[in-house]
C-alpha cells in the first residue's frame, strides 16, 4: 500500500509540473505496457505480446490500435482502430476514445518520449515506455 500511496503522489507531482501541450508531442508512436497499478495490486511486465500504436494530428485527432510484433520487424493487426480525442481540460490532458462499443475517457499523467503514464476512470494507472524492436544480431 505504502509502494501505491508514494507512486501516485509522485505521479501526481510529475503531470503538474510537466506543461500539457508539451507532452501532446510525445504521445503518438508505439508503446509497450511495462506496469500497471491498482488499488489491490502493481503487476509488472517483462515481456508483452502486444503493443499500442498511437498516432495523433494536428488536430489533436487519431486512433490506438493493438499490434503484435513479429521477428521480422513487421506487425500483425486485427485493423480494430479505437478512435481519439486528445482535449487539455483544467489542467489535465484527458484521451477520450471512441469505439463501435463504448466511449471512454483515460487521462494522461506523464507523455516524454521514453515513457507514457495513463489512468482510467476506474484509477488503474497503466506505464508504457517506447516500443524497441527485436533485435536478434
Amino acid at each position: 500500500m505504502k509502494k501505491f500511496t508514494l507512486l501516485i503522489v509522485v505521479l501526481i507531482t510529475l503531470s503538474c509540473s510537466q506543461n500539457k501541450k508539451e507532452q501532446l508531442k510525445h504521445i503518438s508512436g508505439y508503446w509497450e505496457i511495462e506496469e500497471v497499478v491498482s488499488k489491490h495490486q502493481t503487476k509488472s511486465y517483462t515481456f508483452s505480446e502486444t503493443i499500442d500504436y498511437i498516432e495523433v494530428n494536428d488536430s489533436l485527432k487519431g486512433f490506438r490500435q493493438k499490434l503484435k510484433p513479429r521477428f521480422d520487424g513487421k506487425f500483425e493487426t486485427n485493423n480494430v482502430k479505437e478512435q481519439i480525442q486528445l482535449k487539455i481540460e483544467n489542467d489535465s490532458l484527458n484521451l477520450y476514445y471512441k469505439t463501435a462499443f463504448s466511449k471512454f475517457k483515460e487521462t494522461i499523467l506523464k507523455a516524454t518520449d521514453a515513457v507514457l503514464i495513463i489512468k482510467n476512470s476506474q484509477n488503474i494507472t497503466y506505464k508504457y515506455k517506447r516500443y524497441q524492436p527485436f533485435n536478434l544480431d
